[in-house]
């Protein structure tokens, strides 16, 4: 049976106050990191009233809906994580009770990206409603920690679970435009010894927070030298930390550590990142030592599952399946070619396809330049958009299979 588009598009426009009304519930639940089990069951409670056939939380406190038993294996992916407000005075509206008005709901999180969440609850009740079934199994996955650690939730997930979806949809903020690939990134410690001695006379002691000083212009400059990618861009990095060790303000520092963001494009490797810094002239006088962190902080259950940080970047062909089943629901939606495009930023789809080799698509709804800012809004109209394309799109990838 053919899909009603129309109608499709009328059931989502016709819950937009549903939608709107949910999102604000999940604003007002804080949900940084390690922090989100009131979010979860709400959105479990949510998945329940709409109509999923089976909801469960796992160990490390995602949230996993289920519609259909067919043979094919969707996913649809939300973190709902959130960072922190930051400083409250950059805010014109209370974070968490949000702000409302005919176009656009504003509160923590309602870009980046709980309105993905919400709106992949009410395509689930539009599959219900329209009885958009087929030879599929869709899983809604609400994911914890990736503010923290990107993908950590889909490593979990693949290789504690077991569960590998044919493709997964990541609902991360796109401005309604479809993604198909983003750059990878590190988080890299660059550390530094030194002897203390009395600041009176610091020719007795070897300071290093002076050791640094010539590998941060070193680093700098680094940067400007990176591998670059036609599609992807360039690699980049920048010091995002510093940190010292000294016995007092009177002293000569005797330690001090820096933490880099790298950012990789297509063709580099974490082994070739970390070499590049250790080859750096300033960071072989100095005897820096040069790590990847790592990361094993415990979910809001308990669970520590530790990994190390790097996330690897990912694209996946224009052409593919998954991709084109995407392309050909927009276009049946609204009627013209959507803008294929790439994330600047990180999702889990580090893992995903990543690590994993999952083919690995983004739409979502929300803007990409309100992640993490003060004032963070998302606009009503892409909330519909969003749940009429993700109760589509898994029709529309078994047509294609």
């Amino acid at each position: 049976m053919a899909t009603d588009y129309k109608r499709v598009l009328e059931k989502a426009e016709s819950y937009k106050p549903a939608i709107s009304r949910f999102l604000r519930d999940l604003i007002a639940l804080p949900s940084e990191s390690c922090q989100e089990k009131e979010v979860i069951r709400r959105i479990k409670q949510e998945m329940e009233a709409v109509g999923f056939d089976r909801v469960e939380i796992d160990p490390m406190g995602n949230v996993l809906g289920y519609i259909g038993t067919g043979r094919h294996l969707i996913a649809m992916d939300a973190h709902i994580d959130n960072v922190g407000v930051g400083n409250p005075e950059n805010w014109k509206f209370d974070p968490f009770k949000g702000f409302e008005d005919d176009e656009v709901i504003g509160g923590r999180g309602a870009s980046d990206q709980t309105g993905g969440m919400a709106s992949l609850v009410y395509a689930g009740k539009i599959i219900k409603d329209l009885n958009l079934t087929g030879d599929y199994t869709l899983l809604i996955t609400g994911t914890v920690q990736e503010e923290d650690c990107d993908g950590l939730c889909w490593q979990y997930i693949v290789e504690k679970s077991g569960i590998r979806p044919e493709f997964v949809v990541s609902t991360e903020p796109t401005s309604c435009r479809i993604h198909r690939g983003q750059r990878g990134r590190m988080e890299i410690k660059v550390a530094v010894r030194g002897v203390s001695a009395h600041g009176s006379a610091p020719e007795r002691g070897d300071n290093a927070i002076f050791k640094m000083g010539p590998i941060l212009g070193e680093l700098q400059n680094l940067h400007t030298r990176l591998a670059d990618d036609p599609f992807l861009g360039k690699g980049s990095l920048t010091v995002s930390e510093i940190f010292y060790t000294s016995p007092s303000r009177c002293a000569v520092a005797d330690g001090c550590t820096i933490s880099v963001d790298r950012r990789l494009t297509v063709g580099e490797t974490w082994e070739g990142a970390l070499e590049e810094i250790r080859r750096l002239p300033a960071v072989k006088k100095a005897g820096a030592q040069i790590s990847l962190y790592d990361y094993a902080r415990p979910s809001y259950t308990g669970l520590v599952y530790p990994t190390e940080c790097y996330f690897p970047c990912w694209v996946l062909e224009e052409q593919h399946p998954a991709c084109q089943a995407l392309v050909s629901s927009y276009q049946s939606l609204f009627a013209k070619k959507p803008v294929v495009d790439k994330w600047t930023f990180s999702t889990n789809g580090v893992s995903i396809m990543g690590r994993y080799g999952i083919p690995c698509v983004g739409f979502g709804p929300g803007h990409e330049d309100q992640a993490h800012a003060p004032n963070e809004l998302t606009w009503k109209r892409e909330l519909v958009q969003a749940a009429a394309m993700y109760a589509v799109i898994p029709q529309a990838y078994v047509a294609g299979c």
